[in-house]
């Protein structure tokens, strides 16, 4: 199957009679489907659909959102309003979309005191449960004992329905 420039269908002809009207119009045969029974072949500036294409690849890639890794560093005698400074940087992170490590480091003897640590780690994970999930469990790595926290999807999933009855 045959497209001419233009859109026009020129019908299933043989290979040869194809190149033959691309080399007329001084354009490129170009297969477009080669799955399809019979191949679809356009005529048309190759040149031209490859910046296009590559265009739109690079539109794709802009729009797409990288996910970032934030971290919030805490030790384990953090005070009260040092420990809300952070939860709600923290929140502000998951809210942007971005994971969020919380660290607890460890100073000197401290690190015989871990469940002290590990309160702070659950006590965060407690206070993000409805932004946030899970998604490694709090782990002690040498002087530091931290968990990763991502987004919740369910509220994402909620906000664009949210917002499209609004709009209604």
């Amino acid at each position: 199957m045959v497209i001419a420039a233009d859109g026009e269908q020129i019908g299933v002809i043989p290979l040869e009679e194809a190149l033959d009207h691309a080399a007329e119009a001084e354009m490129d045969l170009v297969e477009v489907a080669p799955g399809a029974s019979p191949p679809v072949c356009k005529i048309m500036d190759y040149g031209k659909y490859r910046y296009r294409q590559s265009k739109k690849a690079h539109d794709s890639k802009k729009k797409q959102k990288t996910i970032k890794l934030k971290e919030v560093k805490t030790t384990p005698n953090t005070e009260e309003h040092d420990y809300q400074f952070k939860l709600n940087h923290a929140k502000r992170f998951l809210a942007d979309g971005d994971k969020v490590k919380v660290s607890v480091f460890f100073k000197g003897r401290q690190i015989a005191h871990s469940e002290l640590g590990m309160k702070i780690l659950d006590r965060f994970i407690e206070d993000l449960a409805d932004v946030a999930v899970v998604e490694q469990l709090p782990k002690k790595e040498g002087k530091t004992m931290a968990v990763i926290l991502s987004p919740n999807q369910a509220d994402k999933k909620n906000e664009g329905k949210e917002s499209e009855t609004t709009e209604q």
